[in-house]
């Protein structure tokens, strides 16, 4: 997981407001594509991406203000890394395409496990259902 972590706090550190504009103004886009994603391998993936990206415009509208900017931009990445199709094991591979998303994902909410418990639990949703397990 560690390398995971380093990738994706190298990712963050690029994350800037002009990168943090775009992912907001397609996010309503990304978000239904998400809901399309089939990875019975990975099946918490699609409720971990909703999860991110709802923090991830309540963080950017004011809605909450409580994540931590570190957080917040790991979530814009993950979110990123997510649509993009090609990247480093390609989505349209059989069984295997996702695992680098939900690898992903998952080094963003285990990193920052205590930051998105909160969150969840102002928004009334179950930690315990977005799990950073895979």
């Amino acid at each position: 997981m560690s390398e995971f972590a380093n990738y994706v706090n190298h990712g963050a550190a690029h994350v800037t407001p002009r990168v943090v504009e775009q992912v907001i103004r397609h996010l309503p886009l990304w978000k239904v594509e998400f809901t399309q994603i089939n990875a019975p391998k990975f099946p918490h993936l699609v409720d971990q991406l909703e999860f991110l990206a709802d923090a991830v415009e309540d963080a950017a509208e004011g809605a909450y203000k409580d994540l931590p900017y570190f957080a917040f931009a790991q979530a814009i990445f993950a979110l990123t890394y997510a649509h993009k199709k090609v990247d480093v094991i390609p989505d349209l591979i059989p069984d295997m395409g996702r695992a680098d998303d939900s690898s992903v994902v998952r080094a963003v909410l285990i990193q920052n496990e205590k930051a998105f418990a909160k969150y969840a639990e102002t928004q009334g949703v179950n930690w315990s259902k977005i799990t950073s397990n895979p």
